[in-house]
C-alpha cells in the first residue's frame, strides 16, 4: 500500500487520520530492516542459484524510467529455497552481475554447484570470476524465446517441436546429434537462431550432468520467474514508484510474504 491508501484506511477503518508525513516516518523502519537482510551472512555453499531480474517504473528527476530489481534464489544443501538478496539498477550488465556475485561472496558463499541465468553476453565470464568452480548453465526456456524470434509464424510451431528434440534428449550426446539435424534442417532458413544454440552449446547442457528427476529445474529459470509473477501480484495497484526506497520497500515485503509458504 501507498502512503496515502494507509492514511485512507486508518480514516475509513479507524476514524483516524494520520499525517503522509507521518506514516512515511512510521514505514521507513522497514528500511532498517531491508538493509538487514540484504547485508546478512549467507551460507558456504548452495547447490543451484538462480538469478533473474524484474522491471517497474520509478520516478527520477521529474521522469518516470525503467529499473530492474534483479533477485537470486538459492538451493541450500537441505533442499529449502531461500533468497540470497536484491539489487536495484537500471541497466542489466555483466559488470552488475559480477558485483552481485562479489556481493554474495562477502556474505559467505564459498562456492555454488550450478547458475541458471538468462543469455546475458559476458555473463559467465561475470559468474566465473568471482566463483570459477560453478557450472553456469544458460535457461534454455530463454534460449527457446530468443531462437524463436527470427522464426516465421507458419514454421514456430514445427521449429519448436524440432528445438524440444534437443533438450529432452535422454544425454549430451543425442541432445548433439538432434542439434546437428536440427542445423541441417533450419539453418540455411533461419541461421542465427541455430546459431545462437551452437555458440551457446557448453552452457546450455550442463544440466544433461545431472540426474534425470532434477533436470528441468536447473535448466530453466522458471522458479525466479514463478517468483517475479508473485511480486506483480502485491505491487501491481502501484503502476509508479515514487523513489528507489518506496520500490525496494514494497519488494522487500512481497518477498517476506512469498517465502513464508516455501517448503522444501
Amino acid at each position: 500500500m501507498s502512503v496515502s491508501d494507509i492514511e485512507q484506511e486508518l480514516q475509513e477503518i479507524y476514524g483516524y487520520r494520520l499525517s503522509t508525513s507521518a506514516i512515511s516516518i512510521i514505514t521507513d523502519k522497514v528500511n532498517q530492516q531491508v538493509l538487514d537482510w540484504q547485508n546478512r551472512p549467507l551460507e558456504p555453499v548452495y547447490c543451484i542459484v538462480w538469478m533473474d531480474g524484474i522491471v517497474f517504473k520509478v520516478r527520477q528527476g521529474g521522469k518516470v524510467v525503467n529499473k530492474t530489481i534483479y533477485l537470486a534464489v538459492g538451493l541450500n544443501r537441505e533442499g529449502y529455497k531461500e533468497i540470497l538478496g536484491m539489487w536495484l539498477g537500471q541497466n542489466e550488465s555483466a559488470a552488475f552481475w559480477q558485483g552481485v556475485m562479489t556481493d554474495l561472496k562477502a556474505r559467505g558463499v564459498e562456492d555454488i554447484l550450478v547458475t541458471v541465468t538468462d543469455n546475458l553476453n559476458g555473463f559467465t565470464g561475470a559468474i566465473t570470476n568471482v566463483f570459477p568452480m560453478a557450472n553456469t548453465q544458460i535457461c534454455v526456456v530463454h534460449q527457446i524465446r530468443n531462437s524463436a524470434r527470427y522464426v516465421v509464424w507458419k514454421d514456430k510451431k514445427e521449429f519448436a517441436e524440432d528445438m524440444k528434440l534437443i533438450y529432452n534428449a535422454p544425454n549430451r550426446d543425442m541432445a548433439k546429434a538432434e542439434l546437428e539435424r536440427f542445423a541441417q534442417k533450419w539453418g540455411h532458413k533461419y541461421p542465427y537462431a541455430v546459431q545462437s544454440w551452437q555458440n551457446n552449446w557448453e552452457e546450455l547442457t550442463v544440466f544433461f550432468d545431472f540426474p534425470l528427476e532434477i533436470r528441468k529445474i536447473i535448466y530453466t529459470t522458471n522458479l525466479i520467474e514463478n517468483l517475479n509473477g508473485k511480486i506483480r501480484k502485491y505491487t501491481k495497484n502501484k503502476m509508479v514508484f515514487p523513489t528507489d526506497e518506496s520500490l525496494k520497500k514494497s519488494v522487500f515485503l512481497s518477498l517476506m510474504q512469498i517465502s513464508k509458504k516455501w517448503t522444501p
